[in-house]
């Protein structure tokens, strides 16, 4: 090898390499293994991140992973440290998929306080087997946070009110008994009302990941 050769070699980047969940990035690729344990939607399932967001909370800041799989689905991906730490993998459901679960009226019990509500499931939509639990306790109530569409890893998060300081939003959270699936409900302040189904799911789940450069 030439002199020069060996300049431009030195100075080629290395590969970025992929070693932990904790270090996605938009256009990387993700995919989950062919558990039974798994909804037939995530077996074995490649998935794409296209964006990263950020959850700001009182005591703590979380990325949020947006997540479209090669079937089309688009799931949502966190990293939930307690202790343990898991993957925490939700689907948005519609209206029409809260009705088919649950009796409507205890399910507006949530938003009451102080926040106790207990709901036990009528029957599964087309899209939720296998997300949704049997039955499910109120853990959290009506607790204020701030959404933003920027990955706090690389962008500072304004610590102002205004046009940066992200969207505000209340929480409300139901777990079933073993803490392996979970409700979550976003109240937005314009009274949007968004429900997410959640799995709590080992890190292995994730057999491979491939960076997008």
């Amino acid at each position: 090898m030439s002199f020069f050769k060996k300049i431009f070699s030195k100075s080629s980047p290395a590969p970025r390499k992929l070693t932990d969940v904790t270090e996605l990035l938009v256009g990387d690729i993700i995919v989950l293994t062919d558990s039974f344990a798994l909804p037939e939607s995530l077996r074995g399932q490649e998935f794409q991140v296209q964006a990263v967001n950020s959850y700001e909370f009182e005591n703590k800041v979380q990325t949020e992973w947006v997540l479209i799989g090669n079937n089309a689905l688009e799931i949502f991906l966190a990293v939930e440290v307690d202790d343990i730490t898991e993957l925490k993998l939700s689907l948005k459901i519609q209206h029409e998929d809260v009705e088919t679960l649950f009796d409507l009226e205890h399910f507006a019990e949530i938003f009451d306080e102080p926040g106790q509500a207990f709901l036990e499931k009528k029957a599964d939509s087309n899209i939720t087997s296998m997300w949704s639990s049997e039955q499910y306790q109120q853990s959290v109530f009506a607790k204020v946070g701030f959404f933003h569409r920027k990955d706090h890893r690389s962008e500072e998060l304004s610590a102002y009110e205004g046009k940066d300081s992200g969207e505000q939003f209340e929480l409300y959270s139901l777990y079933n008994e073993d803490q392996s699936k979970g409700i979550d409900i976003e109240v937005w302040q314009d009274g949007d009302t968004e429900v997410c189904l959640t799995l709590f799911r080992p890190l292995s789940d994730i057999i491979d990941m491939y960076p997008a450069s």
